[in-house]
């Protein structure tokens, strides 16, 4: 399967101009916001709002806090499995770049931000559930989570991630609202106060059959911690803009998102629990559909049943086999 199995990276910019396309995993936040009536208006907020984070963050040689703005490209990955060029929709992430008026450069950012993927849909909406349907107690299906994590790093590791990213993915992804974190004495001057999880979750543990470590930070400005999956060493790995541009990006979709969270009106303190019924918050002025999101997860979980799990099971599940790295 080795040999014929390979990936097509495509690029598409998000601006307020951006319409998604028919195939595009429209549970993502970049595509929610971007249809209906409030569209470009939206997309302009959640754009104007990203730059004034970046700046915030950026505030040296910054007077004005205008000195920098963000672009955005969508990564769309499709997966050819036997060299048919009959590709299937895998993965959809975010690339920042990073405009320097001052200098009049353009810095390449970070891969990866927010993360979608068909597979990870059909594991939490369709498996998971399923197995989980009428049990008197939850639990968690063998192998879960083991194809997916090797497609990725299988994903990373090609020759076609290498020729168009310099660096491995970060994903930033909220914090748990079932979870207490504690405030560390660790500071990092762009990424912030460090928290530190009372016990490991489940997006954790698929997260690390993907390859990827986990930690929290609560960067400057910001009320709630956020997760950073990466691999290395997130300290040392990328220069400060470049988290910057992460940071910006993605607590903004989260204020959008999960204002509860994000835009709450108190700032999290040494011991801190996430919590989505919190009424103490402020709205953005950003319309988000979230009960979509969560039924399309369901629909989207369903067609890579159909269109993927089912049709290549045998080919997948001897390729997962003998994978290795």
């Amino acid at each position: 399967m080795n040999k014929d199995f390979s990936f097509a990276i495509k690029s598409i910019c998000f601006d307020e101009n951006y319409h998604p396309s028919d195939n595009t995993r429209i549970t993502t936040n970049f595509a929610n916001l971007a249809r209906g009536k409030s569209r470009q208006e939206n997309l302009r907020n959640a754009l104007r709002m990203i730059d004034n984070s970046f700046n915030a963050l950026a505030p040296w040689d910054n007077p004005n806090g205008d000195r920098y703005s963000v672009e955005l490209e969508i990564i769309s990955v499709d997966m050819d499995i036997e060299g048919s060029g009959h590709a299937f929709p895998s993965i959809e992430i975010l690339k920042t770049n990073i405009v320097d008026h001052k200098t009049d450069k353009r810095i390449e950012g970070i891969v990866g931000n927010n993360f979608s993927s068909y597979v990870r849909d059909y594991d939490f909406s369709v498996l998971l559930l399923n197995h989980n349907k009428d049990q008197p107690q939850f639990s968690i299906p063998n192998n879960f989570g083991e194809l997916h994590g090797k497609l990725f790093k299988y994903f990373v590791s090609s020759n076609a991630y290498k020729q168009h990213f310099k660096k491995p993915p970060v994903i930033c992804l909220s914090v748990s609202d079932n979870k207490t974190y504690h405030r560390t004495e660790n500071h990092h001057p762009v990424l912030g106060v460090e928290y530190q999880p009372n016990e490991s979750s489940l997006t954790e543990q698929y997260f690390k059959k993907m390859g990827l470590e986990v930690r929290y930070f609560m960067p400057p400005n910001s009320v709630a911690p956020l997760a950073f999956y990466f691999f290395g060493d997130l300290l040392s790995d990328y220069s400060n803009l470049e988290l910057i541009s992460t940071i910006s990006t993605m607590e903004t979709f989260q204020k959008i998102y999960r204002p509860e969270i994000y835009n709450a009106n108190a700032v999290a303190g040494k011991c801190y629990q996430p919590n989505l019924k919190n009424l103490d918050h402020s709205i953005t002025q950003i319309v988000y559909d979230r009960e979509e999101r969560s039924r399309l997860a369901i629909e989207q979980g369903k067609f890579a049943e159909e269109h993927f799990i089912k049709p290549y099971q045998t080919v997948l599940e001897q390729w997962s086999a003998n994978y290795a790295i």
